[in-house]
């Protein structure tokens, strides 16, 4: 049997390239003599950098000094494949980067992510794709801006302080950011629209450690900011609704007023790792990631694997750290069947602290159950 292993990464707990090696070994260890392909994938948040490396080893990887939401030193890495750069902003404005204790998205910046986009344009790079998830900013992309040139002021003239909360007092851009001819793209699979109840803050922000009132006061704020952005010569107009402008706590806007692009996280993945190809020649298809619930049957990971599946009438697996989708709804996006660690285990916090283990004996269980 030819199986395509295209795990997501579990959110937390293992990388996507980890959980389908892992996965791959337990099926081996039954069935030593099929054959495994393994396609890690990302939608655009964590993991998106490994992912790509993994699948452009022709691709070089260059480590940048930067910094992390609260402003303290991290590595972040840019992958330079020709002239186009990829970069993945939870390197330096991810949630994880975190203790729980310290997310507030009143205070978090995007700033870290300049000298990433800075050191891939010094690199050479014409086209800087950026993969969009995973953070733990709700600042517009204010932070990002100021780290190019284009820093944030109040009336006065003066400098805003970083994080959400302070655009309330934006009244203009100290500079127009520089980015030397190059173009932005964000690779982002969020549809979302910058503002209101289905917007960067009402959606994500509780997920970033806002609070209720923290959300009125975050989107009030993005309201403000983003009549900044539309006087940048390369915005669009509507930029507040146009989709994907919510992604990455608003970062998405600030792609798009800077004359850049939304693209499908998943689609431009899939194109990398030239999974069309594998999939022609795979018998089953296995993919996941750390919870797969509603938002997985919307232009997540599995949702895109699932669909290519189906409309190639393949059997699509899904094994996940836990399961919440319904059966039905799981069904129509291609799905075959779905299995969970937690279920596995009989435990949420050995689910969490054995990823590996259980995906290894996961894969030798469903060896032995789809060898016949």
């Amino acid at each position: 049997m030819r199986v395509l292993v295209c795990p997501d990464k579990f959110a937390g707990t293992i990388p996507a390239v980890a959980a389908a090696e892992a996965f791959a070994d337990g099926w081996h260890a039954e069935r030593p003599a099929d054959e495994l392909v393994l396609r890690p994938l990302s939608d655009g948040g964590t993991g998106f950098g490994e992912v790509l490396a993994a699948a452009l080893p022709d691709a070089k990887r260059h480590t940048v000094p930067t910094t992390d939401p609260l402003g303290r030193p991290v590595e972040g890495h840019v992958l330079l494949d020709g002239e186009t750069a990829y970069i993945e902003c939870a390197e330096a404005c991810g949630l994880h980067l975190l203790a729980p204790q310290e997310r507030d998205p009143k205070h978090t910046t995007t700033f870290g992510l300049g000298p990433l986009v800075l050191a891939a344009i010094e690199a050479g790079a014409r086209r800087v794709v950026v993969g969009l998830g995973g953070s733990a900013t709700n600042d517009g992309g204010a932070g990002l801006l100021a780290a190019l040139g284009g820093a944030p002021l109040d009336g006065a003239g003066y400098a805003l302080p970083y994080g959400g909360a302070a655009l309330s007092a934006c009244a203009s851009l100290g500079g127009v950011p520089r980015l030397r001819g190059a173009t932005l793209v964000a690779a982002t699979d969020v549809d979302s629209p910058l503002l209101g109840l289905h917007g960067a803050s009402a959606v994500f922000g509780p997920q970033k450690g806002a609070t209720r009132e923290d959300v009125f006061l975050l989107d009030a704020a993005l309201t403000r900011f983003v009549q900044v952005l539309e006087t940048l010569p390369g915005a669009p107009t509507g930029l507040a609704a146009l989709p994907g402008a919510g992604a990455a706590g608003g970062l998405g806007a600030a792609v798009l007023a800077l004359g850049g692009r939304v693209e499908s996280g998943i689609g431009l993945v899939l194109r990398l790792t030239r999974f069309d190809e594998e999939l022609d020649r795979a018998g089953l298809v296995v993919t996941g990631e750390g919870s797969f619930d509603e938002q997985s049957l919307r232009g997540k990971v599995v949702a895109g694997v699932a669909n290519a599946a189906r409309d190639l009438g393949l059997p699509c697996v899904v094994v996940a750290g836990r399961v919440d989708a319904g059966r039905r709804e799981a069904a129509a996006i291609g799905v075959t069947e779905a299995h969970s660690l937690v279920e596995h285990f009989g435990s949420v916090a050995t689910a969490l602290a054995r990823p590996a283990d259980g995906l290894r004996e996961l894969g030798q269980r469903l060896a032995r159950q789809w060898s016949h």
